[in-house]
């Protein structure tokens, strides 16, 4: 599918990242979490993200000369699971007026929440010219609207400039500050956290679990299958569905094996639970976690304190914890307002959301206030 969004570029849907060379697409995505080619491609390999799953690949690509000079991972949606991001109310109203909110187009990773560039490409003329490419061909489309999801700070202003909508969101980040060790992480909060955190490891370490850190490189089938375990465990206990399958995991690692983490604990040999993380741009991505027992403080332990003495002994700058969870906050995870963007086909509903975008965003912005006079450090840092 193409379409000419000027006389020197053309625009090209790609119904897999199968149809494209890895290099080309990787020397846009440079280091981006999860908008490598391994990454998205395992997702469609693996079959976590097909027509079947209502995630139909139509990445959109932007060529000059016969030259890949920018991309969008984008897909055409029959539902909003997976996004972290929730329109829900959206559709519904769209549902009561007659109006089919769905199929929609989505620019965003698959099931992940990290910030980032959704427009990549190597000068800011050609990733600008993508987003107004794809908006003529969303607008041509007759589906109801288009969503991009945590963009990059840089991306705002052009998104704002196109007429989207944005909308803001909270997530909590880590950050390092030159902390030798943990002691030195720990100094910098106040006493009642500093004492809870440490309250809480002794009550991790009493479960007499030893813990290893694995990659792509180290981790065994073994390894990947019993995170895998823990990883629909999860799941099965809040009445849900995981989205990924054991292959992607497996496919990933193979193909991207510095690009991942793998934590396991372990009682004499056996494993006992796992937490899985991205590694990209010094930075350690939280994302799924499970155990086979349920061990009081094991969830922090191997999911926040872990990690942060991970990012300081290797020099990291930044963990971030994931979507939501205002505990993260008393662990020493700090704030950060996220964005994304919308537009709406529907005069109509474009209206009324965007009164209601504006009314969010100032309690946002008084959720982020609040927060910050909560802060678990002795000082602003």
């Amino acid at each position: 599918m193409s379409n000419r969004p000027a006389p020197d570029r053309l625009l090209h849907l790609l119904d897999s990242l199968a149809e494209i060379d890895p290099a080309r697409w990787d020397h846009l995505a440079g280091d981006e979490p999860g908008l490598s080619h391994a990454y998205l491609h395992s997702l469609e390999s693996s079959g976590c993200v097909d027509a079947h799953s209502g995630w139909q690949t139509r990445h959109a690509t932007l060529w000059h000369g016969g030259e890949l000079v920018a991309a969008m991972p984008l897909y055409e949606k029959q539902h909003s699971w997976g996004e972290y991001v929730f329109d829900w109310a959206w559709a519904e109203a769209y549902t009561r007026h007659g109006l089919a909110y769905y199929p929609k187009w989505l620019a965003a990773v698959p099931f992940t929440p990290v910030p980032g560039r959704r427009l990549l490409g190597n000068c800011a003329e050609d990733r600008r010219a993508l987003l107004h490419a794809v908006l003529a061909m969303v607008r041509a489309s007759g589906h109801s609207s288009f969503h991009l999801l945590f963009p990059a700070d840089d991306e705002i202003p052009w998104l704002a400039e196109a007429g989207l909508m944005l909308r803001q969101g909270v997530q909590f980040h880590w950050r390092n500050r030159g902390y030798r060790d943990f002691d030195g992480f720990l100094a910098l909060l106040n006493h009642d956290k500093r004492k809870k955190i440490r309250q809480e490891r002794r009550r991790a370490a009493a479960h007499g679990l030893n813990t290893r850190w694995l990659d792509g490189h180290t981790a065994s089938a073994e390894d990947w299958a019993f995170f895998h375990r823990c990883y629909r465990g999860t799941y099965a206990l809040h009445r849900s569905t995981p989205y990924l399958n054991l292959d992607f995991f497996t496919m990933l690692a193979s193909r991207a094996p510095d690009s991942v983490r793998l934590l396991i604990a372990e009682r004499t040999g056996q494993p006992v639970a796992a937490a899985f993380f991205l590694h990209a741009r010094g930075t350690l991505h939280g994302r799924y976690w499970g155990a086979l027992e349920a061990l009081p403080f094991l969830h922090f332990e191997l999911c926040y304190y872990q990690a942060i003495e991970y990012c300081i002994a290797h020099g990291l700058q930044r963990f971030e914890g994931g979507a939501q969870g205002e505990h993260k906050l008393s662990r020493g995870l700090e704030p950060v307002a996220t964005c994304s963007a919308h537009w709406i086909a529907d005069p109509r509903f474009r209206r009324a959301l965007d009164d209601f975008l504006a009314r969010e965003r100032a309690g946002v912005g008084f959720y982020l206030d609040e927060l910050a006079e909560r802060t678990p450090f002795r000082s602003a840092p």
